[in-house]
């Protein structure tokens, strides 16, 4: 049975709060905090300033290890913990053993208010007896479409719909497919730390990895998985062989021998985020190459806003979230092919940049990761009121587009 416990209103404090009040926030992350900058670190690094934040991590398995969790805190005012397991646990005793080992974490500060937040059902497995004030599930993806998906995870899911209080989505498409679920669903697509990757425009310097690479440039910045069309990135190469394909980020789930290899695709690993905007300055066309699978059918890159504020034109295969708004407004072209990918590029390397630029700010300069984690933050304040707030749209930032009920 899954069970909380529902606290007075005044459980989650104003950011006026002293520290040593702040209420404990648990985040349950399939996703390593320091692996790629993305959705999580936006949202909880701002939450730090609210609520004491305890980012909890899937174990790792080290050979004769004693059970215990590994904690470190972050400049971002997070703490991580993960668990450390002997390696060979059995799945059920690794289960207890995580089980076990927050129950203690948090079992210290039972008296103080807090909030779970999940990125993961699976972490519902050795979670749903404990309580919490509110819980959360901010679901940034359709994880059950990922390569390797279990049934099992779609029975967590169910049983965490049931449980939370509020359900944040990632994007458009995913709240669309799944606002009958939960009487409290809001849309947050993607936002935009702006002035970090506004950087970009003014940087003259290329990094040394990419100094050397002749133009025109085309770039790619993310995880290099499954939802990457290989294929496409191989055509246009070959294609367009004065052209040069910059692909930037850990190669994870795909054999990386699958990866094509040819003298104007460069793969030059994973970067800092960071170091982004300096590579971002000298690439001419950001290029999204998403293969369309089950698993990109709902996502929302975040990268979309990011190539924007950074003044890189974009070209992306028709990702539902990418194409609306982005490319119905005009602000990032949509191909399908290799041909259709380099017609297009071939396009903006000829077009003058000012105008589209000018469009590109009018639509960013209204949303921001800060504005997103509010709205986030003023609906979990209403929870703890009189009354939950009915399934809605609007939450979604002002540049992007409201869902019809």
């Amino acid at each position: 049975m899954l069970e909380r416990s529902i606290t007075q209103p005044h459980v989650l404090p104003s950011s006026a709060e002293p520290a040593n009040r702040m209420p404990l926030l648990v985040c349950f992350s399939h996703l390593r905090w320091d692996f790629v900058w993305q959705r999580p670190q936006h949202l909880l690094s701002r939450a730090a300033r609210q609520y004491r934040v305890l980012v909890i991590e899937e174990p790792i398995y080290k050979p004769g290890a004693k059970p215990h969790m590994d904690m470190s805190p972050r400049p971002q005012g997070v703490t991580i913990a993960v668990p450390i397991l002997p390696e060979g646990m059995d799945h059920r005793d690794a289960l207890a053993e995580q089980h076990d080992l927050i129950e203690r974490l948090i079992g210290r500060e039972a008296a103080e208010p807090r909030v779970f937040w999940y990125y993961t059902p699976m972490a519902l497995a050795f979670t749903s007896d404990l309580e919490c004030d509110l819980c959360i599930y901010d679901n940034m993806d359709e994880l059950s479409l990922f390569r390797g998906a279990s049934q099992e995870l779609l029975t967590l899911e169910e049983e965490l719909f049931a449980r939370c209080d509020l359900v944040f989505t990632g994007g458009m498409s995913l709240y669309e497919a799944k606002r009958g679920r939960h009487h409290s669903i809001h849309a947050f697509p993607s936002s935009i730390d702006f002035t970090h990757f506004a950087k970009a425009r003014s940087i003259k310097k290329d990094p040394a990895d990419q100094a050397g690479i002749p133009h025109p440039r085309l770039g790619f910045f993310g995880v290099i998985d499954e939802r990457m069309d290989i294929d496409l990135v191989g055509q246009v190469a070959d294609m367009r062989p004065d052209w040069h394909l910059i692909m930037i980020g850990p190669v994870v789930k795909i054999d990386p021998v699958s990866l094509p290899q040819r003298p104007n695709i460069h793969w030059l690993g994973g970067k800092s985020y960071s170091e982004l905007p300096q590579y971002l300055s000298g690439w001419d066309i950001g290029f999204m190459p998403f293969a369309l699978n089950e698993a990109t059918k709902f996502i929302s890159p975040t990268k979309t806003p990011e190539f924007l504020a950074a003044g890189v034109p974009v070209i992306s295969t028709a990702i539902t979230d990418v194409v609306r708004p982005y490319g119905e407004k005009g602000l990032v072209e949509i191909a399908g092919s290799a041909a259709e990918v380099t017609a297009k590029a071939d396009a903006i390397l000829q077009r003058r940049r000012d105008p589209w630029l000018d469009k590109v700010d009018r639509h960013l300069a209204s949303g921001s990761w800060d504005k997103t984690w509010a709205a986030m933050h003023r609906l979990m304040h209403g929870i703890s009121g009189d009354a939950a707030p009915e399934r809605t749209g609007s939450s979604l930032p002002a540049y992007a587009t409201t869902p019809a009920e």
